[in-house]
């Protein structure tokens, strides 16, 4: 099976292609805005996957369903098109090489699980599995935000935020006041789909939204009635650019700017909770997936690990390094 479950013909058309321009959009601003990429070569991913949409639209495929035997047909229609004007080698490869990227995104984005290119001619295997930084390299990240004005207290709440709960960059930069109770230890996440779940919120998480909320946000908020719990510093709220370029600079700070993204934190969040002996099932419903299969990419723990997590927990299994 080459995605999340069996291919789905959208509500109509009509939606199918609102879908796919709403994944599109995303992916671009990723291209432009994490990987940073030049105007002309996102420009190319735009174009090669507009037309990849239109094949989707004519077929009234969903992008989020479709199986590798429908990318084969694709590739095959690219390759031998109705006009009888094959494309070159080289563009042909720059198409699957776009489609492999835009599918590859949605993976690490959690919209499927399983990458549909995978097996098609000239594509190879999945990526490695995620970059997760160490509980030491997290301290340097959460240390990284110095200062006592509006900014670093925002920052310091964000960076907390992100590591404590597990969020991604959607769901941290669409986090409204409401959503975080602070006497509780509670926040409300809003996910894929628009699902919500509930994540616990850890100590040190609280003390740093307790202080943007009592003593930054109030002295950049504009607007008494802008829900969004971060703002940037004119009083709006942050984008996704504008949560990217925060981490991205006190990961610098930390030494860690080649080791991370917005998304590692959540990586992060999931392995440590998993190495300190956390279940599986647990982590699943805090990180807000639908199948513990997505889960299961977080426990490539070392041996060392499961060991001392083994010899910690299982009420028979004494570790004999420590003798009887």
């Amino acid at each position: 099976m080459g995605t999340v479950a069996e291919p789905s013909a959208p509500e109509s058309p009509q939606a199918g292609g609102e879908r796919f321009e709403l994944l599109l959009k995303d992916f671009l601003s990723y291209l432009e805005v994490e990987r940073g990429l030049s105007a002309n070569t996102v420009s190319a991913y735009r174009s090669d996957l507009k037309q990849f949409g239109r094949f989707l639209a004519d077929r009234g495929w969903d992008p989020l369903f479709v199986r590798p035997r429908d990318l084969a047909e694709y590739v095959a229609w690219l390759a031998a098109p109705a006009d009888d004007s094959p494309p070159s080698p080289a563009t042909l490869q720059r198409k699957r090489a776009a489609l492999r990227a835009f599918y590859r995104h949605l993976r690490r984005e959690e919209l499927i699980f399983d990458d549909p290119t995978v097996g098609i001619q000239g594509t190879k295997r999945a990526p490695a599995l995620p970059k997760v930084l160490t509980p030491t390299e997290i301290d340097r990240l959460l240390a990284a935000p110095t200062g006592s004005g509006p900014g670093p207290i925002r920052d310091r709440a964000i960076l907390e935020v992100m590591y404590a709960c597990g969020l991604r960059a959607s769901e941290t930069i669409g986090l409204e006041v409401t959503d975080i109770d602070t006497d509780e230890g509670m926040l409300k996440a809003r996910g894929k789909g628009n699902r919500e779940r509930i994540v616990p919120l850890g100590s040190k998480a609280i003390s740093a939204i307790t202080a943007w909320l009592v003593i930054g946000r109030p002295e950049v908020v504009r607007d008494r009635q802008e829900k969004e719990l971060f703002l940037n510093l004119r009083g709006r709220p942050l984008t996704r650019q504008g949560l990217y370029k925060i981490v991205q600079g006190h990961a610098a700070t930390a030494g860690l700017a080649d080791r991370m993204s917005p998304h590692t934190l959540r990586h992060s969040f999931a392995t440590h909770l998993l190495a300190g002996g956390c279940d599986l099932r647990s982590v699943q419903e805090m990180l807000g997936h639908a199948d513990v299969s997505t889960t299961q990419v977080y426990t490539h723990l070392s041996g060392a690990q499961l060991k001392d997590v083994y010899f910690r927990t299982h009420p028979r299994a004494a570790n004999p390094a420590e003798g009887d």
